[in-house]
């Protein structure tokens, strides 16, 4: 693969979410190189089924990304949901983003993207309650042990999921150290709409009315293409696969001068991340 246009230096960063596919090895060292190489900014740890890293290997991603200029953010293992009936689950849970939290901060990434819940049929203002409540107790037990990550509940593809946008805000308003992850292919999936420049404006506009300016200065973004029906997301696809308009969204933000990082989930990883970089790059 070609390596990509030079790294942007405006302050918004393009990159995958965990390892390139077309890394030398499997590592998050190695894939921290790889986005190096390639030109992208940013690379998001995927702790998809559990939270496993040693402090001596963490110890040596903090190194590599700091000699390459990568940031980092980390995503908790997708079995949590702070809404569970069951205590155990509930502990569990909590257990697992206090886990992905202490390894993102070894590894001196900035951010902890996770999936907050599911209703189960309960009504949302009791579900915002129960993982507001259940969230707050993780936060204080990072700031009892010194850590300082932002913990980002993402905006989800599905009616049945917790984690719509003024959810998120309303967490983001209320806890210290929570703010957003914003999933902008999400967001479509849900109802097939805010997929236009207004839109997703509108979107950006919000964010900024609820949280302040600062919010566009630090924003964590997860986009890729998506296939999604009648209950919402079915899937990711590759931008150009799908009716996702990844060119009137790098216009937002572009126009918005958004900063932070952009994390692509498309099955094809770097060449997705690529598309939006040289493609937010090439925009007048």
């Amino acid at each position: 693969m070609p390596l990509g246009a030079k790294r942007i230096m405006s302050g918004l960063l393009f990159g995958t979410a965990g390892t390139p596919h077309s890394s030398k090895g499997p590592s998050t060292a190695d894939g921290i190189e790889r986005v190096a190489e390639l030109g992208l900014g940013c690379m998001e740890m995927e702790f998809v089924r559990r939270a496993s890293m040693g402090e001596s290997t963490a110890r040596v991603v903090a190194e590599t990304a700091v000699r390459t200029g990568v940031q980092l953010s980390a995503h908790a293992p997708y079995y949590i949901n702070l809404n569970a009936r069951e205590p155990e689950k509930v502990k569990a849970s909590q257990e697992r983003l206090l886990q992905t939290a202490r390894i993102a901060s070894w590894c001196g990434a900035r951010s902890v993207a996770f999936h907050a819940a599911f209703y189960l049929g309960d009504p949302p203002e009791q579900v915002y309650h129960v993982v507001k409540q259940r969230l707050q107790e993780v936060m204080e037990r990072l700031k009892r042990e010194d850590i300082h990550v932002w913990i980002r509940p993402e905006l989800m593809g599905r009616e049945t999921q917790f984690g719509n946008l003024e959810e998120l805000l309303d967490l983001s308003l209320e806890l210290e150290m929570v703010a957003p992850c914003i999933d902008f292919a999400h967001y479509h999936a849900r109802d097939g709409k805010n997929n236009s420049y207004d839109e997703f404006a509108s979107i950006l506009s919000w964010i900024a009315e609820r949280l302040g300016r600062s919010a566009l200065d630090d924003i964590h973004i997860h986009v890729s293409g998506i296939a999604y029906g009648g209950k919402g997301e079915i899937k990711h696809l590759n931008m150009e696969e799908s009716d996702f308009n990844y060119v009137e969204f790098v216009r937002a933000l572009k126009d918005y001068d958004v900063k932070g990082l952009v994390i692509c989930e498309s099955p094809n990883l770097e060449d997705d991340a690529l598309l939006l970089q040289n493609t937010y790059q090439a925009l007048a």
